[in-house]
């Protein structure tokens, strides 16, 4: 079962007492109505007055159903619980921020939606714009002019509301253009007026099936054939394997396109699986920056395949150097509808030969059935290099362990951690790993692993976010969360008690300045006092345990932590990693 067909999971429902249905409706009445026409499933939201109307009538006149509220402990788990949905299902969730301040809140989130390319429905309010129908002080430091504004610069699109009609046209398309591609998230803003404004008769509502985002776009058939022939003649293909959907068709797709070509493939880290990493045509671990492997195949490939590859220049220029592009490049992506000037995530310009402004998704079948077999000697597979044994535990021990406890089972990782090698886990299906944050916002990994599992729950695949220290200790209240909706979910913190991170910039610039590189802990460690992580998640009612210190103890801690996920619980474990990086 994917996760798009996992509509009926169910979660702890907060029932209300139900209300009289009465002939007087408000303004909020039809905009929360227009939320379940969406057919949008939940919305994640820190409670706040500015949409105390919306609010009422999410509970009292939608009786707490499609959508569900999910009350979080901070603005910034609300977007980051409909992002990991997103990630996990393929599907719009929505979150609310109070005014402006809750607004300021989530700046980082929506940021990292952005550029995670995550549609995610962000319905913002504001005390009164007419200023007599403002109460003293606290109506007046909640409105500002322009509120929009403060996140313009990566959102698809605001928009400000002044009437009830103008809200149910602006969400409308708000949720048609989140979900167009290239996808990300959009905020509308809702006066508090316009919500506590008496109606009459609830309006009738549009037919939704007339305002949805249009089909995937199809590329040119003479693009399609120009970028076959380059592959089918191809002496040495390769396969970037970048933004992809959690589609089975689409994984499988990609999968048999390779095989036909004989083409080596490579996947990245901060993106979600889109290529079984353990494939013989997979040709280097999933990493940050390239592995030699990977450099080496991109040097040596005449022409180069790009499903929406992340920084493909960069990927280039790692590879080529100071050297000229020499290969044929085939750029699948839309993206560049995304790009604008504020926000630099669109990376560097590449060198493109044949260019299909489309979905991977929407042009891989289209490749596959055009392209001839290409007869080549079978490719070498490459494995990752473990790190010599060690008695402390390392990241390499947490994987070896965790491959053992979760064999035979279905499996999301939702997060991993900086340093982790992308050979030690395999990939085999697009749910397997739903990558990064995005934007490296730190403090998302357990927003993002809670709105995964919600995503999966009742579909039998077990979430994970193996998380940093210091992303936990940001981001750790989105526990409760999912203890109070009873959202099964599994968090590993690989706790090295520093941001270590920047312990390293702090020795590369003590090295390069000749000064004490010993000097680099001094502002990362996180140490004296000692932090009970466990303790915190056990505060918050998950099971909690740790600090795990020694190999011995891992694989039973994770077992435990699998164990409780499949009995409905969530699980946080203080895994007591030693400081290093098995990887870039």
């Amino acid at each position: 079962m994917t996760a798009k067909e996992n509509h009926t999971s169910t979660i702890v429902h907060d029932a209300p007492v139900p209300a009289a249905q009465g002939a007087e409706f408000w303004g909020s009445d039809a905009i929360a109505s227009v939320l379940r026409g969406l057919d949008i499933p939940y919305i994640a939201l820190n409670p706040g007055a500015s949409y105390r109307g919306l609010h009422d009538s999410i509970v009292n006149h939608l009786g707490n159903r499609a959508p569900q509220m999910l009350l979080c402990l901070h603005d910034e788990h609300a977007v980051h619980i409909a992002q990991g949905y997103w990630k996990a299902s393929d599907r719009m969730m929505a979150a609310a921020l109070h005014s402006n301040v809750g607004l300021m809140h989530a700046t980082m989130p929506i940021f990292n939606s952005w550029c995670d390319r995550a549609p995610v429905l962000i319905l913002g309010a504001s005390g009164p714009w007419d200023a007599a129908k403002r109460r003293p002080w606290i109506d007046w430091i909640h409105t500002c002019s322009d509120q929009g504004a403060l996140v313009r610069n990566y959102t698809k699109w605001d928009n400000q509301p002044g009437s009830v009609a103008a809200a149910v046209e602006a969400l409308l398309r708000a949720a048609q253009i989140a979900q167009t591609a290239p996808r990300g998230p959009v905020y509308v803003n809702l006066d508090v007026s316009i919500q506590e404004e008496k109606i009459g008769p609830l309006p009738v509502l549009p037919d939704m099936a007339r305002y949805l985002a249009p089909p995937a776009a199809q590329p040119a058939a003479e693009l399609v054939a120009a970028a076959a022939h380059l592959l089918s003649t191809a002496k040495n293909p390769v396969m970037l394997a970048g933004r992809c959907s959690r589609s089975i068709e689409g994984w499988n797709a990609r999968v048999a396109l390779a095989e036909k070509l004989n083409m080596r493939v490579l996947t990245h880290i901060k993106l979600a699986a889109a290529f079984p990493t353990d494939h013989h045509l997979h040709a280097a671990p999933p990493a940050n920056r390239l592995a030699p492997e990977a450099k080496k195949a991109i040097a040596e490939a005449d022409v180069i395949l790009s499903l929406d590859w992340l920084d493909l220049a960069g990927a280039l220029k790692q590879a080529c150097g100071a050297n000229p592009v020499t290969a044929k490049i085939i750029q699948v992506s839309c993206d560049a509808h995304m790009h604008r000037g504020w926000s630099m995530d669109y990376q560097g310009l590449p060198p493109v030969d044949t260019y299909l402004m489309c979905e991977p998704d929407a042009a891989v079948p289209l490749l596959l059935k055009a392209v001839k077999p290409r007869a080549a000697p079978a490719p070498a597979v490459t494995k990752a290099k473990p790190a010599a044994p060690s008695n402390a535990v390392t990241l390499q021990s947490v994987a070896e362990a965790f491959n053992v406890a979760i064999k035979g089972s279905d499996f999301c990782i939702a997060r991993l951690p900086l340093g982790w090698n992308g050979g030690y886990v395999p990939f085999r299906h697009p749910l397997d790993y739903v990558g990064f944050d995005g934007g490296g916002g730190v403090g998302a990994g357990p927003g993002i692993t809670v709105g995964a599992a919600l995503a999966l729950k009742d579909s039998g695949r077990i979430t994970v976010g193996l998380l940093g220290d210091g992303d936990f200790l940001m981001g750790n209240t989105a526990v409760w969360t999912a203890t109070h909706y009873q959202i099964p979910c599994l968090m590993i913190i690989c706790n090295n008690r520093s941001y270590f991170n920047d312990e390293r910039h702090q020795e590369r610039v003590a090295v390069a300045r000749g000064r004490p590189a010993e000097n680099r802990w001094i502002g990362q460690r996180i140490a004296d006092p000692d932090i009970d992580l466990a303790a915190m998640a056990r505060a918050q009612g998950a099971v909690a345990i740790g600090p795990v210190t020694q190999v011995a103890d891992v694989q039973p801690a994770i077992e435990k932590g699998i164990a409780t996920v499949r009995a409905g619980g969530v699980c946080v474990i203080d895994m007591r990693v030693e400081p290093g990086y098995d990887a870039e």
